[in-house]
């Protein structure tokens, strides 16, 4: 499992979502984490819950920036092969192994495309969560 922040494998799309898979723990354990941390009404005296909801926000936009960096640069990546390999079949139309190759290519760019929605879903679930368990004890500062 790779830790937040390390570099993606962009060669092989299954490490690819491997890792992200790793990457996006947080945001698996967000339910877990605000029932651990966050107080009920009849508790609230004992932890300093604005602080607790402010640390758990700060930790999990870190980790959807850097999971949305690591996907951005693999795309670019792959993009830049898919087009190498574009301009190659431009110059010899009959290589049937680098067309094969330029398929596969541009088969895992569509994919890592697509991990960008899977993203987008993940991400504004686990905002939901938040916002249903810690609205009354912090506001996270207006995003755009």
């Amino acid at each position: 499992m790779a830790a937040p922040g390390a570099a993606l494998n962009c060669e092989d799309f299954l490490m690819f979502q491997e890792a992200l898979k790793g990457m996006r723990t947080i945001d698996d354990r967000i339910v877990h984490a605000l029932n651990t941390t966050v107080p009920t009404v009849s508790f609230s005296g004992k932890v300093d819950a604005a602080q607790t909801c402010k640390q758990l926000y700060e930790s999990m936009m870190e980790a959807h920036l850097s999971r949305d960096k690591a996907i951005k640069a693999c795309i670019a990546q792959t993009s830049e092969v898919v087009g190498q390999l574009r301009e190659e079949r431009a110059k010899d139309s009959e290589n049937l192994a680098m067309i094969k190759q330029l398929r596969k290519e541009q088969t895992k760019l569509k994919l890592m495309q697509s991990e960008l929605n899977v993203e987008e879903v993940v991400n504004d679930r686990s905002l939901k969560v938040f916002r249903e368990r810690c609205r009354i004890h912090y506001m996270p500062p207006k995003v755009k």
